[in-house]
């Protein structure tokens, strides 16, 4: 095989996953988005979505800046050279990387060291297969950390808040499904895809879950049990109305895709692996001897593609009060703040995760950040050839992560507004209406919809934790999120899932017998 023309076509597969959305999925999206009820929160985070899609189309550029782990399904045939194959995946994985079409995502998991280049011990996966097709068949799937931190285990039988007893039966498996979708909320960036696997050990169970996200969403389940177990989840987790980003709404699932598998006796494990709206995953058809591809898979049927709305008429359309504000931001301006409130963020911004929380909760600022807009987010970045860093996506990372220091870290620091996606918990409510502070919730995977916002990049601290992790100075203009959680003690996620669970409650009764 030629491998310098195989390494290409593994580039280009890297590059179309991250920044073109395949088919089937925007089917899925854009059906949500009739679906949806205009003026709502949900109806502007799709239009927010669809905008997304669009922009990254233009731009090539990833669609999330969570480029997730890349995983790989690769069937080869009899005979084919899977070190070398193997090799020519790592070079374009690191290209991609260089290029910008992939976040450095890999992280030594004892020192915390970012390797640059998404190269390390486990980093990607590849998983072989081999066949007797004289062809080989790639499949990639980037799926983010956001999403993959709602996947979920269920070992029968088991007690489900909400949904009662789960038996080693259909009946125990539909109930873990319901579970798993109400459970997920809005962190996961819904409205969702769900892989479940059903059997096997730990391991193989999760496995087989992610093996169903290579599924098209449009398939039909050759397995009659399985198929009016997938078809009663669609209709009903929607039910649940946690809607996209759980801000409520109609569509909170948009696929849900089951395989079965041998257990022991003693183990009956149900798998869920969770995926966002930015379902990324596409596959190749490749030319075993020449290493050129010849078919592209989940790209057939009529194109599917949206217009890229102005942003102010897609808050128009909302009725929520729309709020104009310039940083730093006062408490009395924060205190005026209502769940429901649009917010349009002018100035500076810094981005903070997991590593400059820790951080911060024992050492001082490098910058001084009182009256400042801490942003959960860990883009996507390139150094031009004068030495200026550029934003290529900059989407919001799931919140709950810093629970454990955000309240401390706003007071300590005087921080007035926190913006990241899917909520956080009691400790930061209760000190945002201590301190006077908010918290801003955007629109998961939206990353070229918001590096648009992003006007210039001031400045960069803790480059060694790695460019995800790095404090990043941003100078921004009308950046927009939703008050989910303000100084008054209210909460939109609070309500949201003690709606949801109000609503799994009625799927208690068998259906399944």
């Amino acid at each position: 095989m030629n491998l310098e023309k195989f390494q290409q076509s593994m580039y280009e597969l890297v590059v179309e996953t991250s920044t073109n959305l395949p088919k089937d999925v925007r089917r899925a999206v854009k059906a949500a988005k009739e679906r949806e009820n205009a003026g709502t929160r949900a109806a502007m985070s799709l239009d927010t979505i669809t905008t997304n899609i669009k922009m990254a189309d233009d731009n090539i550029s990833p669609i999330c800046q969570d480029t997730g782990m890349p995983t790989f399904k690769i069937k080869t045939p009899v005979g084919a050279n899977q070190i070398q194959i193997q090799k020519a995946i790592y070079a374009a994985i690191e290209q991609a990387t260089k290029d910008g079409k992939l976040r450095p995502n890999s992280v030594d998991s004892l020192d915390g060291s970012n390797s640059g280049n998404n190269l390390g011990p486990g980093t990607p996966v590849i998983k072989f297969e081999q066949w007797e097709e004289d062809y080989i068949d790639a499949r990639l799937i980037l799926k983010g950390g956001g999403c993959e931190n709602k996947n979920i285990q269920y070992s029968l039988p088991c007690e489900l808040e909400g949904i009662g007893k789960a038996g080693r039966d259909l009946d125990g498996i539909r109930k873990c499904i319901m579970h798993s979708v109400y459970q997920a909320q809005g962190q996961g960036c819904s409205a969702g895809f769900i892989g479940v696997g059903i059997g096997g050990d730990r391991s193989s169970g999760y496995d087989l879950a992610k093996a169903q996200l290579f599924r098209r969403v449009d398939d039909v389940n050759e397995n009659e049990d399985l198929r009016k177990l997938e078809e009663y989840v669609m209709e009903h987790a929607n039910e649940l109305g946690i809607g996209t980003m759980g801000f409520g709404g109609e569509t909170t699932l948009l696929g849900c895709k089951i395989g079965v598998m041998n257990r022991l006796p003693a183990s009956f494990f149900v798998s869920v692996a969770y995926n966002c709206w930015a379902y990324r995953r596409l596959g190749v058809s490749i030319n075993a001897e020449t290493g050129e591809i010849s078919e592209w898979y989940y790209q057939d049927g009529d194109d599917v593609s949206f217009d890229a709305g102005q942003k102010e008429e897609q808050e128009v359309k909302s009725e929520s009060r729309v709020v104009t504000l310039q940083a730093p931001i006062t408490e009395e301006q924060v205190r005026d703040l209502k769940v429901g409130d649009v917010v349009k963020i002018n100035g500076m911004m810094y981005t903070g995760r997991d590593a400059i929380h820790k951080y911060l909760s024992t050492n001082d600022s490098p910058v001084d950040l009182n009256g400042q807009v801490i942003y959960h987010c860990g883009p996507v970045m390139l150094k031009d050839e004068e030495g200026q860093w550029h934003v290529k996506a900059a989407g919001p990372t799931t919140s709950i992560r810093e629970e454990p220091y955000q309240g401390d870290i706003m007071k300590r620091f005087g921080i007035r507004a926190v913006i990241g996606k899917g909520g956080m918990g009691p400790k930061t409510l209760k000190a945002l209406e201590e301190h006077g502070g908010v918290y801003l919730n955007a629109i998961g995977g939206a990353a070229q919809y918001y590096a648009d916002c992003i006007k210039g990049v001031e400045g960069v601290d803790f480059m060694n934790f790695g460019i995800p992790e790095a404090m990043w100075h941003l100078r921004v203009e009308g950046f927009t999120a939703v008050v989910t959680m303000d100084s008054h003690g209210n909460s939109l996620h609070q309500e949201v899932d003690k709606s949801s669970l109000e609503k799994l409650a009625k799927f208690k009764e068998p259906v399944f017998a």
